[in-house]
């Protein structure tokens, strides 16, 4: 099997750059390489949204904790990722576009001025390194375990290889290859669960699905929180960070951005949205049915992944070869988009303020490319822990960005303040709520009073919460101002 594996991903890597290759014949112009020259079609805008949510975390993740915790355990994905792209279709994507920005960065220098362009960009570009460095970690994995190959090298050969294909045709090469990477993960994951539920049910497909669902644990099949205040303040403040964390960040924007029209965006959003709910369905129905077929623990050798077992058990060889590769396509899918994120915020946001930058605006973004790339990487090699990272890296852009945000879309700041104290603010308190809940977790007795409400709430409804009346407080203590022209 190793051999044809080889010959599959050997494949794959090639077909990867020649698509790249041909992506950078479109790029003329900064416009071209941030926002494809905001010329996108429905379709290339639909699959490149649809590509950079459905991840790892959407493939193996849901299904791992959909074995382990039921639907409940899928709260942030699919359901929530999956209802944040339709809400940013419904009612960010038209006024965005409208605006013809190129980063997220933009809006806030626009709407609010320089030093705020400064801040929420730097948080934000700051927030995708543990992104990027836990898909290096995730690729190697798959490298190793394959291959046996040194995970250090094989984060370095990973790292370069993503490097490559998001430098050299920025968002067109990223859109291209994004494109083909879905459509090959959808047919995998199909296929997967067509051979399954027909085994389980006996040859019929339906009768697997239909068992499936019947035999699992009530508790097992509902959405909805446990019993408390605590388990209800929980799942809310997950339900927030799923759907409005992912709203001001720069992935999803820029995709906005890159789309021919204000219609376009829309559509791609709410089609990619729904289509990642309906897809997503099948890893979590897959987490649970293996349950009927593992009840105590997954076979050796899966390394804890659902879906590695199911493929090995269910697939042939032709087809497990199909399913490796679309799992390492999920991943470089994930890793290019969260990679040119953070360089196009360097490139135009922060390295545009000085004037040799300026002046070099494509060198400028692939240095970019290769200064995050090499930035992310330390991370990777420092710990595997990483990935325990990621929701808190959501959680940032929720507390720091999400109110001055909308209040860019939609209102009227008055200045520099309203969004610089929302931020801080946001940002401040949610850590401080971080600090002090791990502090009061390693205490003895049991928290009372004040202390006892820090342990109960999330820091994410603090954080919120301290942005939205930072955002009041800067706005009441401030002259009305016009927009910047800066774009």
């Amino acid at each position: 099997m190793i051999f044809w594996l080889g010959i599959s991903l050997g494949a794959y890597v090639v077909a990867m750059v020649l698509l790249g290759v041909f992506a950078q014949s479109k790029i003329e112009a900064d416009e071209d390489y941030l926002v494809a020259g905001r010329r996108l079609p429905l379709w290339l805008a639909w699959g490149t949204l649809l590509a950079t949510w459905f991840g790892a975390a959407t493939v193996l993740g849901a299904s791992e904790a959909a074995r382990e915790e039921g639907l409940r355990g899928t709260i942030l994905d699919p359901f929530a990722s999956g209802i944040a792209l339709i809400v940013a279709g419904l009612l960010f994507a038209g006024p965005i576009w409208e605006m013809r920005l190129l980063t997220v960065g933009d809006l806030f220098a626009r709407k609010y001025g320089r030093k705020t362009e400064l801040v929420s960009s730097v948080v934000q570009s700051l927030s995708y390194l543990p992104w990027i460095a836990a898909q290096y970690l995730a690729l190697a994995a798959v490298l190793t375990h394959f291959f046996g190959i040194e995970t250090r090298v094989a984060i370095i050969g990973v790292a370069l290889f993503v490097m490559f294909l998001t430098m050299i045709g920025g968002m067109w090469s990223v859109t291209l290859t994004d494109t083909a990477q879905i459509l090959l993960v959808l047919v995998s994951l199909v296929v997967l669960g067509i051979k399954f539920f027909t085994a389980i049910g006996h040859g019929s497909m339906v009768t697997g699905v239909s068992s499936t669902w019947e035999q699992t644990p009530p508790e097992l099949r509902t959405l909805l929180p446990e019993a408390g205040v605590v388990a209800m303040l929980a799942w809310s403040a997950t339900w927030l960070n799923g759907i409005f964390g992912n709203i001001p960040g720069q992935d999803l924007m820029q995709r906005v951005f890159s789309a021919r029209s204000s219609t376009v965006a829309k559509q791609a959003c709410v089609l990619a949205g729904g289509v990642y709910i309906l897809f997503g369905l099948l890893p979590v129905g897959l987490g649970l049915a293996s349950r009927l077929v593992w009840p105590d623990e997954l076979p050796q050798g899966s390394d804890g992944h659902v879906l590695l077992a199911l493929a090995e058990q269910f697939l042939t060889l032709p087809m497990i070869c199909l399913f490796a590769v679309a799992v390492v396509s999920i991943v470089v899918s994930t890793c290019t988009s969260a990679l040119l994120s953070p360089s196009a915020l360097l490139a135009h946001n922060l390295l545009d303020r000085l004037a040799w930058f300026d002046q070099k605006k494509m060198l400028t973004n692939r240095l970019s490319v290769i200064f995050v790339t090499a930035a992310s990487l330390p991370i990777a090699f420092a710990t595997d822990e990483i990935l325990g990272l990621l929701e808190e890296a959501v959680a940032v852009a929720l507390v720091a960005l999400l109110v001055p945000f909308i209040a860019g879309v939609y209102g009227s700041p008055r200045g520099e303040r309203p969004g610089l104290i929302s931020i801080i603010a946001g940002a401040g308190f949610w850590s401080l709520h971080k600090v002090a809940s791990v502090l009061l977790s390693s205490g003895g007795d049991p928290p009372t009073g004040i202390i006892s409400l820090v342990e109960m709430l999330p820091p994410e409804l603090t954080g919120v919460t301290a942005s939205l009346c930072g955002y009041i407080v800067g706005q009441r203590t401030s002259r009305i101002r016009t927009e910047s022209p800066k774009v």
